[in-house]
């Protein structure tokens, strides 16, 4: 009995302080989840502030805009390089969607452009240009222009269709208009992509593109102090032109050296002249904007606006790229 009742006395003296020691245990646990709460918290609230800044300064979330950048990028790389064909096809979904953004933004300018037409028509150029050469491309887009124009004049039937000769005018101007903008230029990339060793080509152009779009982005961002374009772009300026400037030139003699195998001065060619495309080719379609009175052709890209809105820059200087690939 005495044995017992010394056992059970010392599980008694022992039994206290386990359980003194758990409360401590879990307060210091709770305490140290809190603090990595708050640090955390703060964290994310100093890159949201940093983010609304920087969208402030460029127009752009910055998160959304990397994110979708990659993912954009990423299945042009894999597709150009896995399989021309594979990259036809890229090419027409980009641009049959690019299409359909600007026929709808004419749309909420009071043209009266019909968007099946638009998209069926930049459709039918890139296998054009793809299979036929510069002769499929020429008689793709011959193509695509007659069938957009014929469709809007048909559609006069309908009354509500109806309009003066002069208003007319004005939207089978602007159905040309997304056909040559978007599919004609557009069928570039695929048309030099098709050519033996123009996939290289067609990858170079692209990410001397994408590096005078990153360079005009941090150096105005670091920089900008002066407007390039003020009634066109605000956002745009002689600093951010100028890192632009310095980005294209190192892409274009790198690339032109370790991918096309052209001397260095050929790629400081490359990248000054594609830096004149590209800088054009953001401003027409600011300017188009600007004249429908929107801000992004779409928002279906979040911190990018719409495809057209990314494509802009690439278009002409598809154009390029391809006269260059031919004289060089």
């Amino acid at each position: 009995m005495g044995f017992r009742s010394g056992a059970g006395s010392g599980r008694g003296e022992h039994e206290p302080e386990e359980h003194d020691g758990q409360p401590d245990l879990r307060a210091q646990f709770r305490a140290t989840r809190s603090d990595i709460e708050r640090q955390m918290q703060a964290t994310r609230a100093q890159f949201d502030a940093t983010n609304e800044k920087i969208a402030a300064r460029t127009g752009r979330n910055l998160l959304g805009a990397i994110a979708i950048g990659l993912l954009l990028g990423g299945g042009f790389f894999f597709s150009l390089i896995l399989d021309k064909a594979l990259f036809m096809l890229v090419a027409a979904v980009l641009l049959g969607v690019s299409a359909f953004e600007l026929a709808g933004a004419l749309r909420t300018a009071g043209r009266v452009v019909s968007r099946v037409p638009a998209v069926i028509g930049a459709l039918g150029i890139i296998p054009a240009a793809f299979f036929g050469g510069p002769a499929g491309q020429l008689a793709g887009l011959a193509g695509a222009l007659v069938l957009v124009c014929v469709w809007r004049v048909v559609a006069c039937v309908y009354p509500r269709y109806r309009v003066p000769a002069r208003e007319l005018l004005a939207d089978l101007t602007a159905s040309v208009l997304v056909q040559v903008y978007v599919g004609f230029l557009g069928s570039f990339a695929v048309l030099l992509t098709s050519r033996d060793g123009g996939q290289w080509w067609t990858l170079a152009f692209v990410i001397v593109v994408i590096c005078v779009d990153i360079g005009a982005y941090a150096s105005g961002l670091m920089f900008g102090k002066h407007p390039m374009a003020p009634v066109i772009s605000p956002k745009k300026t002689w600093e951010g032109f100028a890192g632009a400037a310095a980005a294209s030139v190192i892409a274009g003699v790198l690339l032109a050296v370790l991918m096309l195998g052209e001397p260095w001065w050929f790629g400081v060619v490359f990248g000054l002249a594609l830096l004149g495309t590209a800088t054009m080719g953001d401003l027409i379609e600011s300017l188009i904007k600007r004249d429908i009175g929107i801000k992004d052709m779409s928002s279906w890209l979040p911190g990018h606006g719409g495809f057209l809105d990314r494509l802009d820059s690439i278009l002409p200087s598809a154009a390029l790229a391809y006269a260059l690939f031919v004289i060089f």
